[in-house]
């Protein structure tokens, strides 16, 4: 395909998992985004359009203990996030990956995640 780059094509895979995925009130959507120099993640409740739990790399309390977006820093995020969402009553989620493929950050990040009492 002429014209087509990496996030091009990442963006029409993100655009397909979206169709099938929704958060609810009683499972919000745990939704990652990478950059090259970040790791995002956002607990989302799409019915009301709200953020109940986000956290990145680039929060005072990571910010001095990672350094990119790498394994170990998806390893904190993780858990920290499922501290956050427990906090807000948030047990259940579903996880969306946003067009990134399931292994390295993406993966460790959600086992993080299991691991900090969250169900995905």
């Amino acid at each position: 395909m002429v014209g087509s780059s990496r996030a091009t094509e990442r963006a029409k895979r993100h655009r397909r998992i979206r169709r099938k995925v929704r958060g609810t009130g009683e499972r919000p959507r745990l939704c990652v985004t990478k950059t090259t120099h970040h790791l995002y993640a956002q607990v989302i409740d799409d019915d009301t359009g709200t953020t109940l739990a986000q956290i990145s790399t680039i929060d005072g309390e990571v910010r001095d203990t990672v350094t990119g977006p790498n394994i170990a820093a998806a390893k904190i995020l993780g858990s920290k996030l499922a501290e956050r969402a427990t906090t807000q009553g948030v047990k259940r989620v579903v996880f969306d990956r946003g067009g990134y493929p399931y292994h390295g950050v993406v993966s460790a990040f959600a086992d993080a995640c299991r691991e900090g009492g969250l169900e995905l």
